[in-house]
């Protein structure tokens, strides 16, 4: 007689299926594989659109942080003669020179491109919901340093250029941001996700300067320039309590920062870098400057309050679109051709100047706004497409962890140095003001720029027979 011992269930291993992310301690998803069409349909989706919504809203409010000083500057700053003689001061007794006014703008956007970099390697580092947190409550330190200096007039320029330095904690947001949301998605959905996620992050420019000129007119807590700050206080901290309930950390993400490292050896990560320059930069160089411009080039300060934001506006509207396209036509082709409608809107607004109108003006730099953002769009989509070639030019094998690793921190870098255009363009058109007259040359250079850049992308990218074309 034969018996058969079956052991107590209790004692079997519990069935794991490999392919689903289990929530570990601390919000760890310990698995994850975005490109298994079953996995994604069962769990993966609905973590990643949770995680999506959550980023975008952080990186909305640090991106409103980050640009606040494009709208204040503007109620800060004096009126002149052409002489350069003191007509009447701004608001609190500031009188910011025209020079003045674009060098605020611009280290505020260059130290928050500088920060894209370090904002990079805490994703692997600490986990992308935890460092989403932390960041979220670095904003504190921007809102509240422009509340208590804007109310003393008498303190140094140097003072007010450090204070406004620390905006760029929100122009580091979308380093981090983007860099972690890239893991979230398979490379069919990257383009769309991370249109989404950018829009969300630039659209917190238009809303800042549509919602700050409101609230510098409100009294209360703070009255006049310091609400300015004020106001983002709760958001920064609703952000990370958000970011912190129902965000998620993913272990892949988590790991040494190697593979960002390596990301800087391939010279498409540079190339990338440098059309992002020409998008992403344009973006958020006009957005900064551009209410400045409406006041200084046709003094109608009014105007720059009231619809300065809408460059900005459009701008982001637009970057998911252009992500859109470029899932369905390739993110290249895309591209080149928002660089050639860059160089048409530019060559429109320089008549614009030319002819003392406000209308033709106004006009350019709305078309201008709209190919920026299709071109963020296009470019960021161009990235994880790159990566995936060369991991089958290099392993035989596309779409492999080392590679996916090695997109996102490439999304991080370019990021950074494509928003060093934030830096230099107030610059340029500072320069062109003060020694020209005129914002004329700048604009003719830029156009020049938009056309060199179009030739590269078709070189490299577009071109029949190049190694990454049609990527």
């Amino acid at each position: 007689m034969t018996t058969t011992t079956t052991p107590p269930a209790a004692t079997a291993p519990a069935a794991v299926d490999p392919g689903l992310g289990l929530v570990g301690p601390g919000r760890w998803i310990e698995r994850w594989n975005a490109d298994d069409e079953q996995f994604w349909a069962v769990r993966g989706r609905s973590i990643a659109r949770r995680n999506l919504g959550y980023s975008v809203f952080a990186e909305h409010i640090g991106f409103s942080v980050w640009l606040l000083w494009s709208i204040v500057v503007v109620s800060m700053s004096g009126t002149f003669t052409p002489d350069g003689t003191l007509v009447s001061a701004g608001a609190n007794g500031w009188a910011l020179t025209p020079g003045q006014a674009l060098t605020v703008i611009a280290v505020a956007s260059g130290v928050g491109a500088v920060l894209r970099i370090p904002y990079t390697f805490a994703v692997p580092i600490f986990g992308g919901r935890n460092w989403t947190v932390v960041s979220a409550l670095l904003l504190l330190v921007p809102t509240l340093g422009l509340a208590w200096v804007v109310q003393h007039p008498e303190v140094p320029f140097s003072v007010l250029l450090l204070v406004a330095g620390t905006a760029g904690f929100g122009g580091g947001n979308f380093a981090s941001s983007m860099s972690n949301i890239t893991y979230f998605f398979p490379d069919r959905e990257k383009g769309w996700a991370l249109g989404l996620n950018a829009a969300g992050g630039n659209i917190g420019v238009a809303i800042a300067q549509k919602l700050v000129p409101l609230a510098i007119g409100l009294g209360g807590l703070a009255a006049g320039l310091s609400n300015a700050g004020l106001i983002y206080v709760p958001f920064a901290i609703a952000s990370a309590v958000l970011a912190y309930r129902y965000m998620d950390n993913l272990r892949e993400a988590k790991a040494d920062p190697g593979p960002t490292a390596r990301a800087t050896g391939h010279l498409h990560t540079w190339l990338m870098a440098l059309l992002y320059i020409g998008t992403f930069g344009s973006f958020i160089g006009y957005s900064a400057a551009f209410p400045t411009l409406l006041k200084v080039v046709f003094e109608r300060p009014d105007i720059a309050l009231t619809w300065g934001f809408l460059g900005a506006l459009v701008g982001s509207l637009s970057r998911p679109v252009g992500g859109r396209l470029s899932d369905r036509l390739g993110g290249s082709v895309v591209t080149i051709a928002s660089f050639v409608t860059m160089a048409v809107a530019g060559v429109v607004a320089v008549v614009g100047v030319q002819q003392k109108s406000l209308p033709i003006f106004f006009a350019s730099f709305m078309a201008l706004f709209v190919a920026t953002g299709v071109g963020n769009g296009s470019t960021y989509r161009m990235i994880p497409a790159i990566f995936t070639r060369l991991s089958a030019r290099d392993l035989g094998e596309p779409g492999t962890l080392e590679y996916r690793r090695r997109a996102a921190g490439a999304v991080g870098i370019i990021s950074a140095v494509g928003a060093l255009g934030g830096f230099v363009i107030p610059f340029v058109y500072k320069l062109a003001k003060e020694e020209y007259g005129s914002i004329v040359p700048a604009l003719q250079a830029y156009v020049l720029v938009f056309l060199a850049l179009a030739v590269l992308t078709w070189a490299v990218y577009v071109r029949r027979g190049a190694t990454m074309s049609r990527v």
